[in-house]
């Protein structure tokens, strides 16, 4: 994969999209300092290039029921590709997990999930992830509450 070359004008169009995906294009603009037809052609090239991926609303799990969120370290029986496809793609199937990353160490998978409450996600690791075929073990890790929240990536 070959990095994108970015200038000063795109580095400040990421920056603030990150911030606020939802402005307006004329709004985007002024915050960047240019005029608009320029603007979102620029936008336009970085969502072809991939480098904006997407825009979503961010939801307060709290407010929608979602009291817990955790952390589950998995670690699998054998690591072969096939078992590791495996799982990746039982993990995106899974509604309660809501990232999944591949790791290395003393674990295989991260996965960070989301419940509404400890009974739903006790349920999920003894029925579902520590029932299955492939797992090994299974190390959770209870949050206490989220201190830092930022977009993805430091622009």
């Amino acid at each position: 994969m070959l990095r994108v070359e970015l200038d000063a004008t795109d580095i400040k169009i990421l920056r603030e999209l990150q911030r606020d995906g939802r402005m307006t294009n004329v709004e985007l603009a002024e915050r960047v300092g240019i005029s608009a037809p320029p603007c979102l052609r620029r936008v336009r090239k970085l969502e072809e290039l991939g480098v904006i991926e997407g825009y979503a609303a961010i939801l307060n799990g709290p407010k929608l029921g979602y009291d817990l969120v955790a952390f589950c370290l998995v670690g699998l029986k054998h690591q072969s590709e096939a078992n590791l496809k495996a799982f990746a793609s039982l993990a995106e199937s899974w509604p309660i997990v809501r990232e999944a990353w591949m790791v290395s160490g003393d674990s295989d998978f991260l996965l960070r999930c989301t419940a509404e409450n400890l009974t739903k996600f006790q349920d999920f690791v003894i029925e579902v992830l520590a029932a299955n075929e492939h797992v090994d073990t299974v190390r959770t890790m209870l949050t206490i509450r989220q201190v830092k929240k930022l977009g993805l990536v430091e622009i």
